[in-house]
C-alpha cells in the first residue's frame, strides 16, 4: 500500500471524528467571538504602548477577553510571561507563600517545572519553604482518589493548592478531559478542600468545549505560542481565574505594589487579539492532523495515543517505535516537512530543563511554536515521539506522507 492510499482509507474512517471536531470548532468559535463583543474590541486595543503602560487599554482589555473565554472572573495575558514554564512559575510563586504545601493529584509534573519545585539553590519553590507532594495516577493513567483522599486528610489545612497537569508531558498517559478535571475539582471540595485548584492547562485549550475554569479550576495557565496564540501571537503566556488569585499573580509579575497596573507593549497587541479570535480554527485543524497520524500509525502497527476510540483531550500524540533509529527518523521527516529549516539535520542535545537528550522538530515561524507543526521526544526508552500542532490540516497531511514514505 502506498503512502497515498493509507492516507485515502484513514481519511474515510475518520469521518465522523473529523466531523465532531468541526461542531467543537464551531462552538469555541462563537465563544470567542461573544467575548470580544462583550469587551466591545476596537482598533484602539491593538495600539502601542511603552513606558509604565499606565491605563493601558489593549492590555487589560486583553486580559478580560481571555477571562471571558476560559470561563473566568479574571486574567493576565503578557508579553512578558515568556513561556508555559515561566507562566506556571510565576502563579504558583504568587499564590503561595513559605509553610504552604502543594498537591499534585497528577503524578510529577513536566521536565521543566521540577527546577522550579525542587531546584537546589535556584530560588526554588523548595527554597522559599514552599512544600511539595505529589501522587501518582492508577495504572490506567487516571486519578487515583482513594490515594487524593488519604493525603488530604493527612496534611490537612497545609495543603494550599491542589495542583493538576492537564496534559501528558512525557508520560505514557491520555491528556484529562474537561470532565475528568470537573470531577477531581468537585471530589476535593467534598473533602473539604478550602484552597486554590491550579490547572497547567498547556495543549488543551479549545479542544473541548468547556475549559477547567468552567468545571471548578480557581487558576488555570497556558503559553501563546500553543493553542490559545493561533499561530500568530509572536511570544506570551496567559493566566486567568479567580480575581483574588490574579491580582495575587499580578504582584508577582511586577512587583507587590504595583501588580497589574502596568505592563506595556511597544509593538502592539493586534497578533494577540487575532491569534486568540482564529483558535479555534487552528486548534481544530491540528486536532484533524493528530487523528490522521494516529490512525495511519496504527493500520500500520505503531501503537499510539490516545487510542483512536476516544475523543483527544489535547492536542499531542505519543507514538512508539521499537528504536532509536526510527524515532529520530520520524521526528527528522516532520523537520523535512516544515516551511522553515527543512534543510537541517536534527540532533540530539542537553535541552535546559530535561534530564535526557532531546530530539525536537521545529521548523516554526515562532522559534519553538508547538502549536505549529512539531515533534520531539527524549532519546531514551521506551523510544515514543510527541507529535503535535499543525496550522492547517493540509500541512500535516503533506508531513504525514514524507513519515510514511521513510517508514514504509
Amino acid at each position: 500500500m502506498t503512502a497515498e492510499q493509507l492516507i485515502k482509507e484513514s481519511e474515510a474512517a475518520l469521518r465522523e471524528k473529523f466531523a465532531i471536531a468541526d461542531e467543537i470548532s464551531e462552538y469555541n468559535q462563537e465563544k470567542v467571538l461573544k467575548a470580544f463583543n462583550k469587551r466591545g474590541i476596537a482598533l484602539r486595543h491593538f495600539n502601542a504602548t511603552t513606558g509604565y503602560g499606565y491605563g493601558d487599554e489593549g492590555r487589560y482589555a486583553l486580559g478580560e477577553v481571555f477571562a471571558d473565554a476560559f470561563g473566568a472572573e479574571s486574567g493576565i495575558v503578557s508579553p512578558a510571561l515568556l513561556s508555559g514554564t515561566h507562566a506556571l512559575s510565576v502563579a504558583l510563586f504568587g499564590v503561595l507563600r513559605p509553610g504552604d504545601a502543594v498537591f499534585s493529584v497528577s503524578g510529577m509534573p513536566y521536565d521543566t517545572l521540577r527546577g522550579v519545585i525542587y531546584g537546589e539553590g535556584n530560588g526554588s519553590l523548595k527554597e522559599f519553604g514552599v512544600e511539595f507532594r505529589c501522587v501518582e495516577l492508577e495504572q490506567n493513567g487516571k486519578f487515583d482518589k482513594n490515594a487524593i483522599k488519604e493525603n488530604l486528610e493527612k496534611y490537612g489545612e497545609k495543603v494550599k493548592m491542589v495542583y493538576i497537569q492537564r496534559s501528558r508531558g512525557y508520560e505514557l498517559r491520555d491528556a484529562f478531559s474537561v470532565e475528568e478535571i470537573g470531577e477531581i475539582c468537585a471530589f476535593v471540595r467534598e473533602m473539604g478542600f478550602k484552597g486554590c485548584i491550579f490547572v497547567d492547562n498547556c495543549y488543551g485549550e479549545f479542544v473541548e468545549k468547556q475549559e477547567p475554569c468552567d468545571v471548578g479550576a480557581d487558576v488555570t495557565v497556558g503559553s501563546l505560542i500553543k493553542n490559545p496564540g493561533g499561530g500568530l501571537a509572536p511570544t506570551g503566556g496567559y493566566i486567568v481565574g479567580k480575581e483574588k488569585y490574579i491580582d495575587l499573580i499580578g504582584r508577582r509579575l511586577t512587583a507587590p505594589s504595583i501588580g497589574n497596573e502596568v505592563g506595556s507593549y511597544a509593538y502592539g497587541y493586534r497578533l494577540f487579539y487575532q491569534g486568540l479570535f482564529l483558535a479555534p480554527h487552528v486548534v481544530n485543524q491540528a486536532i484533524k492532523g493528530s487523528l490522521l497520524i494516529g490512525k495511519c500509525m496504527e493500520m500500520l502497527g505503531y501503537e499510539n495515543f490516545p487510542k483512536l476510540d476516544k475523543t483527544p483531550a489535547d492536542i499531542t500524540r505519543a507514538i512508539r517505535f521499537d528504536t532509536a533509529k526510527q524515532l529520530c527518523d520520524f521526528i527528522q521527516s516532520v523537520q523535512d516537512a516544515s516551511p522553515v529549516d527543512s534543510f537541517v539535520t536534527l540532533e540530539a542535545w542537553d535541552m535546559p530543563g530535561y534530564d535526557s537528550k532531546v530530539i525536537m522538530a521545529a521548523g516554526c515561524f515562532v522559534e519553538g511554536a508547538s502549536i505549529e507543526l512539531s515533534a520531539d521526544a527524549p532519546v531514551k526508552e521506551p523510544y515514543t515521539a510527541y507529535f503535535q500542532g499543525g496550522l492547517t490540516y493540509e500541512h500535516s497531511k503533506y508531513a504525514l506522507k514524507l513519515i510514511l514514505q521513510r517508514l514504509l
